[in-house]
């Protein structure tokens, strides 16, 4: 597991997040209903290139869960902002890299679109990003969101398993499956889990996605062939409005591509860093 033991107050959000590794920044963005957990096989193999530093974004994970909580869209770009401006200084003049998966993905193109966070390059994959999205679920919670708040605990339990696979083309693992579910578990949890679903609003990528151009650094758009939870046209659709190069499509990967092929994942950001690493040399030498 990725330790998270650092905490930053940002618009009365405890933040939690963490940092592993050495060189250049790199910032791994998690998606819902997961965490910073997700890059648990992918960090290892990132940090002897970059230090990545990661968080659970507000609502998620280890950062603070409570009831009337903002956690949607619209506040995690402004999270990601602030921690931006709190890690800066140990960064200096250099563009972080971004890895972003789903409601990450969203975020960072928020970020870049609305708080003009600059990037040295993008990795995104199976992102939030153009409508429509919201899964039938997703749409039915919105509208019950207090009766599946208070359902009996075995109930969720196993609604949230039940949703967790679905996110996946191969079975998960146990240790997947209690990993994800664990922050969701319990008085705090439960309504948590809930909580963030009623607050998925498409209103908040239609509010960038008249803005989508090609992008100021190499960006990579990825897709799982097999993502049942959103279309793989909204993948090449993406690829054309922000970066130069095509989609990579992924074989057997559903939506949740670190667990289904993170060697791809592994791959396609080592081939990004070589051409970023390459700039921080010429940057040093200038």
């Amino acid at each position: 597991m990725l330790e998270l033991p650092h905490t930053e107050l940002i618009e009365g959000h405890a933040i939690r997040w963490g940092k592993l590794g050495n060189g250049p920044p790199l910032v791994a963005l998690h998606g819902t209903p997961f965490s910073a957990q997700v890059w648990r096989r992918i960090v290892p193999h990132l940090a002897p290139h970059r230090t990545v530093y990661y968080h659970d974004m507000a609502g998620y994970g280890l950062s603070e869960k409570r009831e009337g909580q903002d956690v949607s869209l619209a506040v995690q770009n402004r999270i990601l902002a602030a921690l931006f401006s709190h890690w800066g200084p140990e960064w200096g003049d250099t563009r972080p890299d971004v890895l972003a998966h789903d409601f990450g993905g969203a975020t960072a193109l928020r970020g870049y679109y609305l708080n003009g966070l600059r990037y040295a390059s993008l990795t995104i994959f199976d992102a939030v990003a153009l409508a429509p999205w919201g899964s039938p679920f997703v749409q039915h919670v919105r509208q019950h969101e207090a009766a599946f708040a208070t359902m009996p605990d075995y109930m969720h339990s196993a609604l949230l398993r039940a949703y967790l696979q679905t996110a996946a083309h191969l079975p998960l693992s146990e240790e997947a499956l209690t990993l994800y579910s664990a922050p969701w578990l319990g008085p705090v949890g439960q309504p948590a889990f809930y909580r963030q679903i009623a607050q998925m609003d498409q209103r908040h990528t239609d509010e960038i996605e008249g803005r989508y151009a090609k992008m100021d650094c190499p960006v990579t758009v990825l897709w799982g062939q097999e993502d049942a939870w959103i279309p793989h046209e909204k993948g090449e659709a993406l690829a054309a409005l922000i970066s130069g190069r095509p989609l990579v499509s992924v074989p057997t990967s559903g939506h949740l591509m670190q667990e289904d092929r993170p060697e791809v994942l592994v791959a396609a950001v080592l081939d990004t860093l070589l051409v970023t690493s390459r700039a921080h040399a010429q940057n040093r030498d200038a």
